[in-house]
This record gives C-alpha cells, structure tokens and sequence, in this order.
C-alpha cells in the first residue's frame, strides 16, 4: 500500500462512508431505490408509500461456508519471519508498508511540533511537544479548543496524518496534515469551512479511523466495536503491512517449516489467493486495500474471494469518468481490472515490488518487459499474444524528447490526479490518450493535462497527424455508457450490443447492466438473465440489482432463489434484499426454513458493522420486513447515535413516529432543518409528511424546494409533479415533466407520468412527441405497446 491511503468504501456511495477522504454528505442519493451503495444495500422507498418504509441493505446467505480446518491458523509474531526470509525484510523494513502506522517519537513523527500554529479557514490549530508526548491543541466534538495527544503516525509521506483518540477507543484522523515535501502543514478540506458541526471535522464519524482506515495501514486487524458501550477495542498484530497482511497467519507455515512435509502443497498457509500463475488471486490479495470498497464484516479471510469480505465499488460517475478512467478516490483496482494489462494476465508484482513497494524496474523499463523491439514479453504467465515489435522509447513513438518527463510511459497511459491534497496517483486502466474522444465526452486527456493552453481542436490535429491509425480502445464502451447515462438516441440498444461483447472486462460489464435497468424491455431482460449466470461475481451482483426494474415479480421469484446460494457473499447478500422486497408469492419456492436462514446472515452481517449508522438502519429495515417491529425504533435511534449526521435514519425515524408521536416526528424534521438548510432530503421529507396530513400546497412547496436545490435527482423532480396533478394542476405538472425530461431524457418514471397526463388531456402532439422521444431512446420498451390509446 502506498503513501496515505485511508481504506474503505464509499460510498457512491454514502459519502459519509467514503475512503480515502471523505467527500461531504449527498443525502439526495438515498432517495433512490438503488442497490447496493458501496457499504451496503440502501433503498428508500418510502416516498411512494401512503405510509413509511424503510431502506434496506444487503443480506447473505449461510450456505456456502467453507469446511473449518482441523486447527485454526493463527497470526504469530511478524518477527518469526525474519530468521528465513531474510532478503525480502530487508527490502519491506523502511517500506510504506512497514511504516504505514507507527507510534509516536521523535524518529516517526515528521511534523513540527515545536509550539506552531496553523489556522485553517474556521479553525485554529497548535501542535507542541510535553512530557516527551506530541500534543495538539485543536476545537475537539463540541467545537472549543482541547488538548488531545498524537496516539499513533498515519502514512509517510508525501503527507503525514496523525490519529488522536477520542473516548471510547475512537481513533480519528486530524483534518491537518503535514506536507513532507513543503515542511509545511496544510488542511485536507481548505476553504470548506470545516469546524465541529460539519460531517467531515475530525471528530466525526465519517472520519473514524478504526473502520475507515486502520485495517490497511496495520496487521491482522480487528475493530472490535462494542455497540452497548460505543467503543472499540480494536486490536492488531503489528502496526504496518506486514508479511501476514497477504500471506495469511503464519502459524501452520511455522510448523510446517520445522516438519518439512506437511502440507507441502500450502506450506502451510491456508490455501492463500496469491499465486505466481494467476493474477486474478494476485490483485484479490492486492484489492483488500487498493480499491474503494465495502466491509461485507470485520476483517476479512485470506483463503477468501473478494467478495466474500468486501464489495468493490462499481464504476459510478461519481467515482469514474465515463471512459472508466479514475476520478474520485477510487485506488488501483477499479482501474486496473478494466485494463488489457490484467485480461493479459499481468499482475502488481510483475511492476512493483510487493516487500518494498518500489517499481521493480527504472521508468520505461517497467513496460518495456513487454512493449518492446522484439515484440515479445519476458514476463512468465503474461499473455504476448498481440504484442507489436516497436521501439516504444523512441521519440519516433512518444514524439518527445527521448528521457523527459512527457516521453515516460506513465506520462500518456497513467495520468493521474491529486488526493489528499498533494498525492499524485496514477490511473492503473493504462489507457491509450484520445484527445478526440475525451473533447466529444468532456472527459479529461492526457494531452490536454499537460498541454492546458492548446485548444482541443489543435491537441486532436496534432494527434491524428502523429498516430493517424489511432481510434478508440474501447470498442465503443464510453461512448454507449455516455449515451446510457444521458438517454441520447439509440441508448438501449447501444447497451445491449456493448454487452455481446466477450472481451469486456466484468468492472464494465457490470456498469452496462446498471444502466440497462433504466431501459426495460425483452431483449434487456433476456440480457440480465444470462448475466446472472456470468463467470464473475460483480456482473451477477450488478445483474441482481438489475434485474427488479425488468421483471414481474413471478418473474424475479423465477430466476433469483439460485443466487441465493451463490458460493460469494456479496451476490447473495444482493439477491436477498432485492427478493426480500417482492410480494411474498415471489418466494413461495422456498422454504420458511431456508429463508429464514438466508434473513439470518443477512442480519448477521450488520451486526458486525453497527459502529456505522447505515447497519443500523438496516436492521430496522430487517426487522420491518420480518414484522420485528419492537424492534424498529431502537435501530433507528441507534443509528442516529452513531452518527447523528446520517440524516436517511432521521427521516425513516421521523416517518415512524408520525403516527404515535406527531409532535416528536416533527420536531426532528423542523430541528434537522435548522441546521442543514440547504439539504433537499429534508425538504423532500417534510412534503412526504405534509401530503400525508393534508395539507397540499405546504407539501408543493417543499417539494419544490428539494427539487430546486437537486435538480439532477430524478426522484424529487417527479414526486413535485405527482403533487402538482394530484392538486389539481395538471399543467403545471406536465411543464414539471417537461422541463425533467430535457435534463434526464431517461428517466422513465417522468415519461410514463408525462405519457398519462397527455392522454387525461388528449394532447394528440404530445403523447406523439412522448412516444417519439422514448422509441429514440428505446425501441423496444414495453412502454410503447402498453402505454399508446387503442384503437
């Protein structure tokens, strides 16, 4: 692991769970029955019940445990390795790994502590030195300043954080940081206005570093959260990356070294994912910390798959670029597994070196293992097949200077962004620059990232002049999901024809089929069905959470009950909930047994997450579905303890209590609003709640207000308009609809909607003009069969 990367999901992603660093809250997304967010499976659907209804997440099933091995393997002292691995602990000793969390003293702590101040925009900041203890003096969870001191080191450079711990064993990253490179300190958010209320201070948990980050940056951790008391007792086997973070526990490796035979095969590891043959276990091993993903528990198993302890982050556009090139803080395995590097069977190792995390060659070097004169790689389990004999470091290729910084190979097929403030990483989907595509798409090149004062339409003429063979990479994959995501002409289809392809990697794949859902029809559902079936697990996970806006229920009860008994974790976890909200006759196969049991995994896995407001609410959606409802209001209250910033559960709470507490119900809302003013979930809640007393133009109003301040969500934008006909306004509502659908042509709910009103009003034009524009977007929509005046 690299320099300063805080490790966890998301979110697409619930912000407020994001790795690396946090993003601020964008509680509109809730609002959208989508499937799983990065930490778990989040819907609210409430806002279509004359009632409340609650979000829930994702379930597993105990099905597929693997056999317990007749003596559990256990991590022993990382010092054991050192007596027969002596070269690869010379190599990591020094290491990001190795000095990835450290204790503080004067050799590890690399900022100034010598009584300076730093004042950010809404703070104050002083860090000094007593008692032989780094100390900072800094506005604490109540906003005025305390004394807290440093408990450990966090990363080395080019940044370097520092924990402080808060009651109750919470370890929290300081929003300051020191720049290792300036000698200066420097604020992770400026000009954000960070300070005690806002959900990224430091004290908050969006920033608790025992979930968000520790696991990565020590070995063999565990959180240990105790959810009565509200604290952790976390624990690790040794602070760093150390040789157990990817092998495993050593215990039966040292056994196995004094015996000599036993299990020889293993050498005494629990049948580990890494391998010298096969890069997919490899980057597994790797992606545990290089990927923005999802706890699916509490630490993971290193015999495991992926997606048995974590569920990788799909490529969102809040994450990505639509040409899959990284755009949040996403880490390397998103981008890598895209790349015809990894389909070619290249794994992390045959760049970098795993013990010192250095590349293992100088500049180009690194790809001229294989993109070389000879045309043939020297890589063994490398794939060379399609290898071109071409002197790739050559200014006749690069058409620069020969051993500048622009002729690196890193220069055109990674570029790269800043984190964190001043930490450069580089995209890993080792891309081929296409100016002419990156100006159609507006997304960001490689040539335009140096050459900023060249315009685009010279960057492209100098290009085609240089590579006049050139043409996208792609095979067309940015340019439908461009198309997908806008609801340009031919979407639909375009989707279903970038998924006939066979050499498409499953990151993609699985990115079509989330937006195939936006365009039901035969074909789509015939297309999710055998994606169900697909080899890898993220496509069959991204297929179950499509597959509900394409089929009937009977339909769904047909083809998900298989899923449930996926050998991953993640695909069952997803099969679940989507099942769990079907009528009951969609699971009339199963047996109460059986669905109970799947229920119980599913509530088991958010028992081991509940340091985080969304498992709790989980619960609650669990026990809403399962007729606990004692027990609803507890793990709404719960969650709001653990992060009264999680404004989805202040909602679903408010929305329980309206029937039993009116007073208390709006007293939350009128109290959250005080404080957010500017967030449109409370105002979309707030009409919820005014529609279902009554009172019609108030609820106009607020809802008005939510769709004002997130016009790009669909859901607040369509209830208004719900509101507005049900009212009496039915021109006003078709003017809502309207002006949606030229922002967000593919959002079907507003067409069906529009398409209702224009035959209420027999507008000839407009349902013509409707049906139109949806036979652009998708021909095959059932919508035009269903939906057209008889004859």
């Amino acid at each position: 692991m690299s320099k300063n990367k805080r490790k966890n999901p998301q979110s697409t992603v619930s912000p407020s769970v994001s790795s690396g660093t946090p993003v601020k809250p964008a509680w509109r997304g809730w609002l959208l029955p989508t499937g799983l967010l990065l930490l778990l499976l989040v819907s609210l659907a409430w806002w279509a019940q004359p009632g409340w209804f609650m979000p829930v997440s994702s379930p597993q099933t105990p099905v597929h445990v693997a056999p317990a091995s007749p003596q559990p393997l256990e991590m022993v002292d990382e010092q054991a390795c050192q007596g027969c691995h002596a070269e690869p602990v010379k190599q990591w000793q020094g290491s990001h790994h190795h000095l990835a969390m450290q204790e503080p003293n004067a050799q590890t702590v690399l900022g100034d502590f010598n009584d300076v101040t730093f004042s950010s925009d809404k703070e104050t900041t002083r860090f000094f030195r007593k008692d032989d203890a780094f100390w900072v003096n800094t506005p604490g969870p109540d906003g005025q300043p305390a004394d807290f001191k440093v408990a450990y080191t966090f990363g080395l450079e080019p940044l370097q954080q520092y924990l402080l711990e808060l009651p109750g064993g919470h370890l929290q990253p300081l929003g300051v940081a020191w720049d290792t490179q300036k000698q200066a300190w420097f604020h992770l958010y400026p000009g954000q206005g960070i300070d005690a209320s806002d959900p990224l201070h430091w004290t908050k948990t969006a920033q608790n570093a025992n979930y968000m980050c520790i696991e990565c940056h020590t070995t063999g951790f565990k959180r240990n959260f105790d959810a009565k008391n509200n604290s952790f007792a976390s624990h690790w086997q040794a602070l760093g990356v150390g040789c157990q973070s990817c092998h495993g526990p050593a215990s039966g490796h040292l056994a196995w070294a004094e015996k000599g035979e036993q299990n020889a095969s293993a050498k005494g590891f629990e049948q580990p994912l890494l391998s010298k043959t096969d890069n997919r276990g490899q980057v597994q091993v790797c992606a545990r910390c290089h990927a923005l993903r999802s706890p699916l528990g509490d630490g993971y198993q290193h015999s495991a798959a992926l997606l048995d302890d974590y569920l990788p982050s799909d490529l969102t556009s809040t994450q990505y670029e639509v040409d899959g090139r990284i755009k949040g803080e996403v880490f390397e395995y998103g981008s890598f597994t895209q790349s015809k590097m990894f389909a070619k069977g290249v794994a992390c190792t045959n760049c970098h070196n795993p013990h010192s995390t250095k590349l293992k060659l100088e500049g180009n070097a690194v790809c001229t293992q294989c993109h070389n004169p000879a045309g043939k790689t020297a890589v063994p389990g490398v794939d060379g097949a399609g290898l071109q004999a071409r002197d790739y470091d050559s200014p006749a290729h690069t058409h620069h200077p020969a051993g500048s910084a622009a002729a690196q190979c890193t220069a055109c097929h990674m570029p790269g962004k800043f984190y964190m403030g001043n930490d450069f990483r580089h995209d890993h989907s080792f891309s081929v620059p296409n100016p002419a595509q990156s100006a159609a798409l507006g997304t960001p090149d490689a040539c335009q990232g140096c050459h900023r004062e060249t315009k685009s339409a010279r960057l492209i003429e100098q290009f085609n002049a240089w590579y006049p063979a050139a043409k996208p990479h792609d095979g067309g994959y940015a340019v439908a999901l461009d198309a997908a995501r806008r609801g340009s002409s031919g979407a639909a289809r375009g989707l279903l024809t970038q998924l006939q392809r066979t050499d498409l990697p499953a990151l993609r794949r699985a990115a079509l089929l989330t937006e195939l859902a936006s365009y039901p029809s035969a074909p789509a559902l015939k297309q999710i069905s055998s994606a169900l079936k697909d080899p890898d697990p993220q496509v069959r996970e991204a297929a179950v959470r499509a597959l509900p806006g394409m089929a009937a229920p009977q339909q769904i009860g047909q083809l998900l009950p298989a899923l449930l008994r996926d050998p991953v974790l993640a695909v069952r976890l997803a099969a679940t909930w989507e099942l769990a909200q079907q009528p009951p006759e969609a699971r009339q196969n199963l047996t109460p047994a059986f669905w109970q049991q799947v229920l119980d995994e599913y509530e088991q896995v958010q028992l081991q997450l509940l340091e985080r407001g969304e498992a709790n609410m989980n619960l609650a959606s669990l026990y809403q579905i399962s007729g606990r409802n004692a027990q609803i209001e507890a793990s709404l209250r719960a969650a709001l303890q653990r992060d009264p910033d999680f404004l989805p559960a202040l909602v679903s709470l408010s929305q329980l209590l309206e029937q039993n507490n009116p007073q208390e119900a709006r007293q939350l809302l009128a109290d959250a609003l005080q404080r957010n003013p500017d967030e449109a979930l409370l105002y979309h809640a707030e009409g919820l709640a005014l529609v279902r007393s009554g009172d019609y133009p108030a609820a106009i109003k607020a809802f008005a207000k939510a769709a004002e301040l997130a016009p790009e969500n669909p859901q607040y934008g369509y209830v208004l308009a719900i509101a507005l006909h049900d009212s009496g306004q039915r021109e006003a509502a078709i003017a809502q609809l309207q002006a949606m659908l030229k922002r967000q042509p593919q959002n079907r709910n507003a067409s069906m909607a529009l398409l209702n009103y224009a035959q209420e009003t027999r507008d000839a034009a407009l349902i013509q003009q409707v049906v139109g524009d949806i036979w652009e977007i998708n021909p095959d929509d059932p919508m035009l069969q269903s939906r057209l005046p008889k004859r």
